[in-house]
């Protein structure tokens, strides 16, 4: 077999479901109206976590992260979807579509430890009151938000740079409305052992290994609860834990069972819908479920919009 890519850097071109035009119809106004609440709701805890004081915490610091990486990640992805999803045309070049498969698995990895480092935030927070500002001092702060950084890039250099090298002899058609790795991995001519090792094992440290951690902190955080008394301080857990918990579930548990499955074990429009809930979908509820669950950001927003309306009276 000839496992030349031949045009190695021609267009590809996305399919998503370009063989049910009504479908694809539906999805691009449910995919503007998300990509709009997206950008309303991330931009909006961003600016109240940084004008408010009372909210100049470790825990806004970590939610304003999330929210700034949920805006690169669906900035990263959406025009492009959405020019498909419009146009007639299903292409996308070749540098688009690395790039846009290199932010997808930063960003998707970078995420991964940030819940994780969130968790421990959590942990901190109600398990050694006392103690939490030292314990979660900015330097602290500063440094684990690098680190989960760094680490997604590192990941996405990897995978990106192992999956692009597979010969694809002359394959183009994407079967997704993005270019993400198991679509990529489908055009390949050729088995790769080494990229599927690889994959795991970087499934176990991204995924596995934080999902764990976060389990960790909240078995601890649950017997502490169990031990306060103060019903407004049991609340007051139970609604910021808990937002942090919804998302983990809906973030960690869409990649794992995309990614930690074997490639052939997904049917193919399950993925196309899988994707579209974890690019679309996850980074729009982000900030509805903190905002609905967490009176201090909805306090903050009247305070900050209170402020304004005085200072364009006077």
């Amino acid at each position: 077999m000839n496992t030349n890519n031949g045009s190695a850097t021609a267009d590809f071109i996305l399919l998503g479901f370009s063989n049910q035009p009504q479908v694809e119809h539906i999805i691009s106004g449910v995919v503007f109206i998300f990509c709009i609440v997206t950008l309303v709701g991330n931009t909006t805890i961003i600016l109240v976590s940084n004008l408010d004081s009372q909210l100049h915490t470790p825990m806004y610091f970590f939610l304003s992260n999330l929210s700034f990486l949920d805006l690169c990640y669906a900035t990263s992805i959406i025009p492009q979807m959405l020019v498909n999803l419009w146009g007639p045309t299903k292409s996308i070049t070749y540098g688009g579509c690395v790039l846009q498969f290199f932010f997808a698995l930063d960003f998707g990895a970078t995420e991964c430890l940030l819940l994780a480092v969130m968790a421990y935030d959590r942990y901190a927070a109600v398990c050694q009151p006392l103690y939490y500002t030292i314990v979660m001092h900015p330097q602290l702060c500063q440094k684990m938000v690098l680190t989960a950084w760094l680490g997604g890039l590192g990941s996405a250099l990897i995978l990106c740079s192992l999956t692009l090298k597979l010969p694809r002899c002359g394959h183009r058609e994407v079967d997704n409305f993005i270019c993400e790795m198991p679509a990529l991995l489908k055009l390949a001519c050729v088995y790769s052992k080494v990229i599927e090792v690889i994959v795991y094992a970087l499934g176990v440290i991204f995924l596995l290994v934080p999902l764990s951690l976060i389990l960790i902190s909240y078995a601890i955080i649950t017997q502490a609860v169990m031990r306060i008394k103060s019903t407004a301080r049991w609340h007051k857990v139970l609604n910021t834990c808990g937002s942090h918990l919804t998302v983990v579930t809906l973030f960690y548990g869409t990649i794992i069972y995309m990614y930690m499955k074997p490639q052939n074990s997904t049917s193919e429009d399950e993925g196309k819908f899988l994707t579209l809930f974890y690019t679309i979908v996850t980074p729009t509820l982000n900030p509805l479920i903190y905002t609905l669950r967490n009176k201090d950001v909805k306090n903050a927003v009247k305070r900050i919009l209170y402020v304004r309306k005085c200072s364009a009276k006077s």
